[in-house]
């Protein structure tokens, strides 16, 4: 008397609440996933959007000014100087990089240079005096 896993049973009141949730949800997903997919939506949240940037924008500006006094009196840096300090980095980086393609060329250059004088020698061996 085995009994199929999709078939509720009668006596369990949680599965009947579980399979009412489970529709519910389903549901839910179904209506949201339309109201999200319209261009109606879409135009609402970019209005949406575009409120809450105009209107944070001045206060953003007073927060970076007065975040930028107190970081500056209390001898800390500011995001300008980091971002500056990074740049820096980055460049110094880059000139380390190319220095170290530069070796890299350079000793493989040495290298050849050395194979070719030694066959040379090889083939062509000095004579005594």
């Amino acid at each position: 008397m085995s009994q199929r896993s999709n078939d509720p049973n009668p006596f369990d009141p949680f599965g009947a609440m579980q399979s009412f949730r489970d529709a519910n949800l389903d549901a839910w997903s179904k209506a949201m996933l339309q109201l999200v997919s319209s261009d109606a939506y879409s135009q609402a949240t970019g209005q949406a959007l575009d409120a809450y940037l105009s209107t944070s924008a001045p206060f953003r500006r007073v927060l970076e000014s007065t975040m930028t006094q107190v970081l500056t009196q209390f001898n800390m840096p500011t995001r300008s100087d980091v971002v500056s300090l990074a740049e820096r980095l980055t460049n110094i980086e880059m000139r380390l990089d190319d220095l170290d393609a530069k070796l890299d060329a350079l000793e493989r250059r040495t290298t050849q240079a050395q194979t070719t004088q030694a066959a040379g020698q090889a083939l062509h061996p000095a004579e005594e005096h």
